[in-house]
């Protein structure tokens, strides 16, 4: 066996040829040999994948690798006991994701936006080798579902009614060398249940509590009182949204019949596409009243207003044509769409009612039998492509074709002055006794005058000269 010589795979140094180096003589029939001779530590190397034995099986075909003399062998040898060792080594080691900890909600006085923060688990405080996440899940109880998202810090803000509970979980999550960068959450969560704080009399929030914003121009809130709020009771509207650090009061109040049942908000007070929180609550010599909380974006609250300019009018191949213009001056035409009622008054006294969505402010109509008489009427709402919902304005005057001639009233007749004919002879009727009377008994009395005095002057002229002794004799 000492004398057996090695077989040689290259040729040995030909000067003559001019070579520069040995030669390769690998034939096919060697290298079946030799790939033969590899398949054990091949399967060591991927199957069992221990690092071992990789360092073994690497340092075998480095040693094929020398015997001939290729560059190109070791490198792609070398890459593969790398790649071997690192995925021996993550099998090896797997980890265990563990959910956040210190879970914690408080409360800044911003009328119900909580903030949320908490810690990474400690068995992960020095994991370099990965990334790592966190799925936050919290009940919106404003839409009673359920809302969630991944972030990367350890602290998020959200809205809650102060009202009802609380409920927050988390996750962790684990991405990056140390798993093989195959995203690991953790099986178990840490969960948080806050109970709502049980203040206010029992049945005494606010009832329908609603917003409108009127033509992009102001906004009134307004709500009802609940029966077993106490007569005497006062209520209060709070608000808030970001920036604001602390809620604001109502700006300006409405009474109806000497109490508190709506806000006004004028000018641009409040933002649009932006979170506004509402709070109306109170106070009574019984105890404070139940908070009322509602969430909402003032552009989902749009009430246009209604449209005063709407023309109607015939054109030449005898179509109607409707026309109007947008109440709004702040919106683009394409931000509101129209509903158009038409009523088609029959000569039989029937009338056919028809609605016609559009977006446009001009409307093309079929052309009507002569006898009938056509009346139209807008109103409109903000589209689906600037808010998530809106409100109709009212219905605009109506236009009508043919148009009703307006016919002048019968003058009623005006008996005024056979009245007053009629209380002028009453009065002369009765003036013209009156003053035969007075004019008889002022005649009378002249005459019983006159007889008086001479029946005076009688008497002086009987008795002149003579002594009238008024002395009594005895």
């Amino acid at each position: 066996m000492d004398n057996i010589t090695p077989i040689r795979f290259y040729s040995e140094w030909n000067e003559s040829s001019g070579g520069s180096a040995a030669t390769p003589l690998l034939t096919s029939r060697t290298f079946c040999v030799v790939y033969f001779l590899a398949a054990p530590l091949r399967l060591l190397l991927f199957v069992y994948r221990f690092p071992f034995s990789s360092l073994l099986s690497v340092g075998y075909f480095l040693l094929m690798a020398n015997t001939f003399r290729s560059t190109n062998v070791l490198m792609l040898l070398v890459m593969a006991w790398v790649k071997s060792a690192r995925g021996s080594e993550l099998t090896e080691n797997d980890v265990t994701v563990d959910p956040p900890e210190n879970l914690c909600v408080s409360d800044s006085g911003r009328l119900g936006y909580l903030d949320i923060t908490w810690n990474p688990p400690a068995s992960l405080m020095t994991m370099t080798m990965c990334n790592i996440q966190y799925q936050l899940e919290y009940l919106d109880t404003f839409k009673n579902t359920w809302a969630v998202l991944r972030t990367s810090g350890r602290s998020y803000s959200a809205e809650f009614d102060l009202t009802k509970e609380v409920r927050v979980r988390a996750y962790t999550l684990l991405n990056g060398l140390c798993t093989n960068n195959v995203l690991q959450r953790s099986e178990n969560y840490t969960a948080l249940i806050q109970k709502p704080a049980s203040s206010g009399l029992t049945g005494t929030e606010a009832k329908d509590f609603e917003c409108v914003y009127h033509n992009m121009e102001w906004v009134e809130c307004s709500w009802t009182r609940s029966p077993q709020t106490p007569l005497d009771a006062q209520q209060n509207l709070y608000f808030w949204y970001k920036p604001l650090e602390q809620a604001a009061e109502c700006p300006e109040y409405i009474l109806s019949g000497g109490i508190r049942s709506s806000c006004r908000f004028t000018g641009n007070s409040l933002p649009e596409f932006s979170d506004i929180i509402f709070c109306v609550n109170g106070s009574s010599p019984e105890g404070p009243l139940k908070a009322k909380f509602t969430s909402l974006q003032i552009q989902n609250h749009l009430k246009p207003a209604t449209t005063d300019k709407l023309h109607l009018q015939t054109s030449s191949d005898e179509q109607l044509e409707l026309l109007w213009e947008n109440p709004v001056e702040r919106l683009p035409g394409y931000c509101l769409e129209w509903e158009v009622e038409h009523a088609q008054d029959k000569p039989d006294g029937t009338t056919m009612l028809g609605v016609i969505h559009t977006t446009q402010t001009t409307l093309k109509l079929l052309p009507t039998l002569s006898e009938d008489r056509n009346c139209y009427k807008v109103r409109s709402k903000l589209s689906k492509y600037c808010a998530d919902k809106s409100l109709w304005s009212d219905w605009s005057h109506e236009r009508c074709y043919p148009a009703v001639e307006e016919v002048a009233p019968k003058p009623k007749s005006d008996l005024l002055p056979v009245y007053v004919c009629i209380a002028a002879a009453f009065v002369l009727l009765l003036a013209v006794p009156l003053c035969v009377w007075a004019s008889t008994k002022m005649n009378k009395s002249r005459e019983e005058k006159k007889l008086k005095s001479l029946i005076t002057n009688l008497v002086a002229k009987t008795f002149r000269g003579q002594n009238v002794c008024n002395d009594t004799m005895i």
